[in-house]
């Protein structure tokens, strides 16, 4: 996330907690269970929106009981942390990155409570599971579409910061562009937030002068940028082609979906079963935790070439047969 550095480090986003009985010790009845989220952000920010979305989901099924706070700051996280253990609450969904060694200490002085966190490194004890959000599958598909679709072979992605979560999403996407292009060469640039839609927007700009007509458009303001200059884009995490303004200039957006991964955990409360874990699986596409977003009114001008080979590669994917490669090494501009 050596400093390990994420981008949820900055944003330390979720908590979601699930009020059963002791983990471990729950008979396998289902039943309705509390569930706090802690958020960094507002949870309109996309990150947390999805997490907050999948608490939303697991509530409407009337599995969960669910409570939040948001815009909690990082200095203050192991307290609201703290009060929520307290407050009886059993299962926590919350982000560790940044304060991995002070969030695993709160889980060890509460071993009956079960804590699915956000983190880059390792599951730990008996009661700490962690995750993190892989769409590099979908993303590498969107390299496909981008290779098969750019007149200039260059490509553009603007991202936050030069973590692994980041960092295996642009590679994804160049290496999937390279299956069908080889001519491809790409500029990468991080703008040093997580939310500075002018600071994208302008770093976009910079990149489209040089010769980019499709980006990567992994931080708000890139979208904005694309719609000025005529160009187009790929989205990041949530459809921004629907929900950031993109209609007309967003081909397809890798999404992240925190559905299954909840439902796994609360089922685990229910059951007794909930050890520690890591969930990484529940957010690739086998599990149902990454998708790409429809095409939208980019339907007929994508070339049917590329729309097939990204149909026989999701075929692939989900079967497994197909691997897409995970690489979290920062990436350097090749033009």
């Amino acid at each position: 996330m050596t400093m390990k550095l994420s981008r949820r480090s900055f944003n330390l986003m979720v908590a979601a907690t699930t009020g059963a009985t002791a983990v471990g010790m729950r008979p396998a009845l289902a039943e309705t269970i509390k569930v706090a989220g802690i958020y960094t952000q507002p949870i309109q920010q996309k990150w947390d929106a999805r997490l907050h979305q999948g608490l939303e989901a697991a509530k409407a099924k009337g599995e969960i009981e669910y409570v939040f706070s948001e815009k909690v700051a990082n200095t203050d996280y192991i307290r609201v942390l703290r009060e929520y253990c307290e407050s009886g609450v059993k299962l926590i969904v919350g982000e560790a990155f940044g304060i991995s060694k002070e969030a695993r200490k709160v889980a060890d002085e509460y071993p009956d409570i079960a804590f699915l966190m956000g983190d880059p490194f390792e599951p730990h004890g008996s009661n700490f599971s962690v995750f993190d959000n892989y769409i590099h599958e979908p993303c590498y598909l969107m390299g496909i579409l981008a290779g098969h679709m750019t007149k200039t072979n260059k490509l553009g992605m603007v991202g936050g910061y030069p973590i692994g979560e980041v960092n295996r999403l642009f590679h994804a996407f160049i290496d999937g562009a390279k299956s069908v292009n080889p001519a491809i060469e790409y500029k990468v640039t991080f703008i040093g937030s997580w939310y500075d839609p002018p600071k994208a927007k302008e770093a976009a700009f910079a990149q489209i002068e040089a010769g980019a007509d499709v980006m990567y458009a992994e931080r708000a303001g890139v979208v904005d940028a694309v719609r000025e200059k005529g160009v187009i884009a790929f989205g990041n995490v949530n459809d921004m082609n629907k929900e950031e303004n993109g209609e007309g200039v967003v081909v397809t957006s890798a999404l992240w979906h925190m559905e299954e991964a909840i439902a796994h955990a609360i089922q685990r409360v229910n059951a007794g079963t909930f050890k520690a874990e890591n969930y990484k699986e529940w957010t690739m596409m086998q599990k149902g935790g990454a998708s790409l977003a429809p095409y939208y009114e980019f339907e007929d001008k994508i070339p049917a070439e590329a729309k097939a080979k990204v149909e026989e590669l999701k075929a692939k994917i989900l079967a497994g047969e197909f691997t897409v490669n995970i690489n979290d090494e920062e990436p350097k501009s090749s033009f």
